[in-house]
This record gives structure tokens, sequence and C-alpha cells, in this order.
């Protein structure tokens, strides 16, 4: 009678495990590898041109895509990467017609992030935000993601960003040498005395001023008007 009981009540236990394992979603493996070697054809280059790669590292890189030194040079580069962008938009707007944004619960975490790059690395975040909105709505993605591509979206809209996490980048005229050169900045913010609160609500962990500096920019505020001006487009 004992035995039977404890039988009984494993195989309730059984029930309730794989009920709750279920209803918690299964992590889709096979769309998980192809999410995860798209992030890694997003990143990787990216991370070669980053100025705190070590030289190992890149060393590595091209050890790893088959590249040389020469084949991404500044002028090179950078063409590589947006053919890789276009490609890589192409297979992810197909993953989202089939499932939807592959968040946390379809390929669990940091593979959630995968698509979020792709997008942000794309001419196509307006039509894909609200999708993104919703996704940091429902604990899919950080809330920091939304707002890092919020901001590049009010930026190439030409307006004022919230957060302060977009840099941009201007070739001006160096008013003492008469040459011009490529000169970096924060992307005008909404509301520059309260940006750093706004971050913290957001769950940022760094200042406007130390996000800048890890972005090689020392921080500065600007209007508009004032960027416009600088680079002469008023």
């Amino acid at each position: 009678m004992i035995v039977s009981s404890i039988k009984k009540y494993a195989f309730i236990l059984l029930l309730f495990v794989f009920g709750f394992s279920h209803a918690q979603g299964v992590i889709d493996e096979t769309l998980k590898k192809e999410l995860d070697g798209i992030y890694k054809s997003d990143q990787i280059l990216r991370e070669y041109i980053d100025s705190e790669t070590t030289d190992s590292r890149k060393a590595q890189i091209l050890n790893e895509t088959g590249y040389s030194r020469d084949d991404l040079t500044d002028s090179k580069v950078y063409k590589i990467m947006n053919n890789q962008d276009s490609i890589n938009l192409i297979r992810i707007e197909k993953i989202i017609a089939k499932y939807g944004y592959p968040g946390k619960t379809l390929v669990g975490e940091p593979t959630n992030e995968a698509a979020w790059y792709v997008i942000q690395h794309s001419k196509k975040i307006a039509d894909y935000f609200p999708m993104i909105q919703e996704a940091g709505a429902s604990n899919e993605i950080p809330f920091t993601k939304v707002a890092m591509m919020h901001d590049r979206m009010l930026m190439q809209e030409g307006k004022e960003q919230v957060y302060g996490t977009q840099v941009s980048g201007e070739n001006v005229l160096n008013v003492t040498t008469g040459q011009k050169e490529f000169w970096y900045y924060v992307w005008p913010v909404q509301h520059p005395e309260s940006v750093n609160e706004l971050r913290k609500e957001a769950g940022f962990t760094t200042t406007v001023e130390e996000n800048a500096k890890r972005l090689g920019v020392e921080y500065k505020h600007y209007t508009l008007a004032e960027i416009k001006k600088i680079t002469g487009k008023e």
C-alpha cells in the first residue's frame, strides 16, 4: 500500500515537472544554432575594429574569418560589414516571418539578442521597433536594448535621442588647419539635465559620460542646431 502510494505521488510529481517545463517553453536548438551563427557574423568584424581588441585577438579573428590585414583596412572593412549586414537582415526577416521575434523563451539568453543586433545595424529600425518594444515589455529582451534602438531610430530621423546611447561622426572643417577631419560626437540628447536618471531607470549601469568614454568620445551636449552649424548642414 505504501509502495503504491509512493509510486502514485512520484507519477504526479513527474507530470508536474513535465508540465512546468513545457509551460516554460522548450528552447529551439536548431533555431538557436542558426541565430548564434548570425550573431557571430554580425559581431566578429566589429570586434576586429574595436580599439579595445588586442592584437592577439585580432590575429585569431583573421584566422577564423580567412581575411588578411590588407582585406580589413578602413577603406574595405566597412564594405564587407555592410554586405554581411544585408545578408543577415534577409535571414532574420525570414525567421521573424516564421516565428515572430526570436526571444528568450524560444532561444534562451544571450541568443535572444541576435535578431536585435541585426535590426539595429539595418535601415529598417522603424519597421521593426514596435515588435522590439513588445519583446522588451514581455521580457523577451532586456529593456536596455529597446532604449538603444529607440535612440538610434530617433537619430536616423534627425531627432534628439533620449538615453544618450548613440554617437555619430562627420567630416568637419578644422578652422585652424583648413583641413577636414573626422569628428565623433554624442548625438544630441532631449533632456541632458536628467539623462543619467533616465538611463538608470532604463537599466543602464553607466552614465552618459562613462558610455561616451567607452565609445572613445568625450561627452559634450550639443543641440541639433549646433550640430547642423558645425557640420555645415544649416
